[in-house]
């Protein structure tokens, strides 16, 4: 049974007609779903957000039709292209929301359910992304011209996935700061459930056979990293018959939780945040059923990751394995520089903290720094402080979370040898 909900749908659409100039009309017929505000030449009048934006070329052919945005430079979230025969609405929905699950079927290991349904663009979602976590969807919304369409895609997933009971609605910093006729008068870790029972967004799920628990209503993106869980389970295969494992920037433990039940002796978590740390510990309890996870010795560390490697230098702490999964440090471009060179610092810290043969796993989220320029520097670094490292693999996302274009591909990790 579904939760009741009273999310906006968004029959009978508003529509304009938004004219391009050659270089969207260019980037439209490349299949891009982004429609800038420079590349437009004429709109038929003033548009709100989640109105149907109809996009022509100077010639008047239909190049495709999407969400229009006045909030946002990318004017039009493009979610067709061409003349389609499925208008903007409900069944459209439901159409992408099938092949987004047609391209998932069957990739997701049996020991699993919690993972991503829709990943924004890659999956004709511009601007929004759906999590399932066991029973719980959780929709997080990016751009307002979403929201008057919450309830049609929601109706569409949970059709597709019967076993969702209940919702989670979340929006980016930007929406929350919107005006409530805006946002429909729905706030930022609203609920809905199937009415059985009271809910406060938490929720237990697993991945690979490990339980989690996610905080759906006010957690980070939705709750939980899912987009780490190959790579967690990468250090999991690493981790069999390790002695010790750092982990830093640990949110709730997820790669603590695989080293341990692959054998490791002792891993620490280290997490600026206490509620992070705490969220770790409820993990590790939640599985101490798992001999392995029972027996490892599991320390919590609540401060600056930064100032922790320096203490743990100081007291010649050394570590089998190092992972390093840091927030995006380079939100624009102008900050990709010193992004680079904080993540250079943490790795200088990292490798000193590291067996010699011990394993560095270096992760990264910012979209605006690729794969072998970070990596480049990261080698650079252990290099100049005597460290030099053996690169044994690299991944980037994994299939619940496609990058189809530049732009959405952020995620990239880097697995080294001291």
């Amino acid at each position: 049974m579904m939760p009741e909900h009273n999310l906006p749908r968004g029959n009978p659409p508003d529509r304009i007609a938004v004219r391009v100039k050659e270089k969207g009309a260019k980037a439209l017929r490349q299949g891009h779903p982004w429609l800038f505000e420079d590349s437009i030449e004429k709109i038929s009048r003033d548009g709100k957000p989640g109105d149907v934006a109809v996009v022509f070329n100077q010639a008047k052919s239909v190049l495709g039709a999407g969400l229009y945005d006045p909030s946002s430079p990318v004017r039009v979230k493009v979610l067709s292209f061409g003349a389609s025969k499925i208008p903007v609405g409900r069944e459209l929905f439901r159409k992408l929301c099938l092949e987004a699950k047609q391209l998932r079927d069957g990739k997701i290991s049996s020991d699993t359910n919690a993972w991503r349904l829709l990943n924004g663009e890659s999956d004709a979602f511009p601007g929004m992304v759906a999590d399932k976590y066991a029973d719980a969807l959780a929709l997080k919304v990016y751009t307002p011209a979403f929201i008057p369409w919450l309830g049609d895609i929601a109706d569409s997933l949970f059709e597709l996935y019967p076993e969702l009971r209940r919702l989670a609605i979340r929006f980016s910093r930007e929406v929350q700061r919107m005006s409530d006729d805006v946002r429909f008068g729905l706030l930022d870790g609203t609920l809905f459930t199937d009415g059985t029972a009271a809910w406060d967004g938490s929720v237990q799920f697993l991945e690979n056979g490990i339980i989690f628990e996610a905080d759906v209503k006010s957690g980070q993106k939705t709750g939980f990293f899912l987009d780490q869980r190959d790579n967690r389970a990468a250090v999991g295969e690493l981790s069999k018959g390790a002695g010790k494992v750092l982990n830093l920037f640990s949110y709730s433990g997820g790669f603590s939780l695989y080293a341990a039940r692959s054998g490791a002796a002792e891993v620490c978590s280290v997490d600026f945040s206490k509620h992070a740390i705490a969220a770790a510990c409820r993990n590790f309890a939640l599985n101490a059923h798992d001999r392995n996870i029972a027996s490892c010795r599991h320390v919590g560390i609540t401060g600056d990751a930064f100032a922790v490697m320096d203490e743990l230098e100081k007291e010649k702490k050394l570590f089998d394995i190092v992972v390093v999964d840091p927030p995006s440090f380079a939100k624009s471009a102008a900050e990709k520089d010193t992004a680079i060179k904080s993540y250079a610092r943490l790795a200088r810290s990292a490798v000193k903290l590291i067996r010699k043969n011990g394993i560095l796993v270096f992760a990264s989220c910012s979209s605006r720094i690729c794969a072998d320029e970070l990596f480049e520097a990261v080698h650079q670094t252990a290099a100049s402080a005597g460290r030099p490292l053996d690169e044994f693999n690299r991944t980037s996302h994994a299939v619940d979370h496609p990058a189809k274009f530049k732009e959405s591909s952020y995620l990239k990790c880097l697995y080294a040898r001291v």
